[in-house]
Protein backbone atom coordinates (compact mmCIF):
# COMPACT_ATOMS: atom_id res chain seq x y z
CA UNK A 1 0.00 0.00 0.00
CA UNK A 2 1.32 3.39 -0.95
CA UNK A 3 1.78 5.63 2.05
CA UNK A 4 1.40 8.87 0.06
CA UNK A 5 -2.23 8.18 -0.87
CA UNK A 6 -2.92 6.63 2.50
CA UNK A 7 -1.80 9.75 4.37
CA UNK A 8 -3.08 12.33 1.91
CA UNK A 9 -6.87 12.18 2.19
CA UNK A 10 -7.30 14.69 -0.64
CA UNK A 11 -6.05 12.18 -3.19
CA UNK A 12 -8.51 9.47 -2.20
CA UNK A 13 -11.65 11.57 -1.76
CA UNK A 14 -14.61 10.69 -3.96
CA UNK A 15 -15.06 13.03 -6.91
CA UNK A 16 -18.39 14.75 -7.37
CA UNK A 17 -19.90 14.31 -10.81
CA UNK A 18 -21.97 16.69 -12.88
CA UNK A 19 -24.75 14.14 -13.09
CA UNK A 20 -25.06 13.96 -9.32
CA UNK A 21 -25.11 17.77 -9.09
CA UNK A 22 -27.90 18.01 -11.66
CA UNK A 23 -29.90 15.43 -9.71
CA UNK A 24 -29.46 17.41 -6.48
CA UNK A 25 -30.56 20.65 -8.15
CA UNK A 26 -33.55 18.89 -9.71
CA UNK A 27 -34.62 17.59 -6.30
CA UNK A 28 -34.18 21.05 -4.74
CA UNK A 29 -36.38 22.58 -7.46
CA UNK A 30 -39.09 20.00 -6.71
CA UNK A 31 -38.93 20.90 -3.03
CA UNK A 32 -39.38 24.61 -3.78
CA UNK A 33 -42.37 23.94 -6.05
CA UNK A 34 -43.90 21.82 -3.28
CA UNK A 35 -43.33 24.73 -0.90
CA UNK A 36 -45.45 27.02 -3.06
CA UNK A 37 -43.20 28.60 -5.68
CA UNK A 38 -44.39 28.79 -9.27
CA UNK A 39 -42.54 26.28 -11.51
CA UNK A 40 -41.60 28.98 -14.03
CA UNK A 41 -40.06 31.08 -11.24
CA UNK A 42 -38.04 28.13 -9.99
CA UNK A 43 -36.73 27.32 -13.47
CA UNK A 44 -35.17 30.79 -13.73
CA UNK A 45 -33.35 30.64 -10.38
CA UNK A 46 -29.64 30.13 -9.92
CA UNK A 47 -28.47 27.25 -7.73
CA UNK A 48 -27.32 29.55 -4.93
CA UNK A 49 -30.78 31.13 -4.84
CA UNK A 50 -32.39 27.71 -4.60
CA UNK A 51 -30.22 26.74 -1.67
CA UNK A 52 -30.75 30.04 0.14
CA UNK A 53 -34.53 29.54 0.04
CA UNK A 54 -34.20 25.95 1.25
CA UNK A 55 -31.90 26.88 4.14
CA UNK A 56 -34.68 28.77 5.93
CA UNK A 57 -38.01 27.12 5.07
CA UNK A 58 -40.03 29.06 7.68
CA UNK A 59 -38.82 32.42 6.37
CA UNK A 60 -39.44 31.28 2.81
CA UNK A 61 -43.04 30.31 3.63
CA UNK A 62 -43.56 33.71 5.27
CA UNK A 63 -42.24 35.46 2.15
CA UNK A 64 -44.57 33.41 -0.05
CA UNK A 65 -47.56 34.18 2.19
CA UNK A 66 -46.74 37.89 2.10
CA UNK A 67 -46.42 37.82 -1.69
CA UNK A 68 -49.79 36.06 -2.03
CA UNK A 69 -51.40 38.59 0.32
CA UNK A 70 -50.19 41.46 -1.87
CA UNK A 71 -51.47 39.86 -5.07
Amino acid sequence: MATSTFRNKNKVRPIKTGTAKRERVKEQKKRLVAMGFKPEDVQGMQTDELRSFLKRPKVTKQLLAAAKAEA
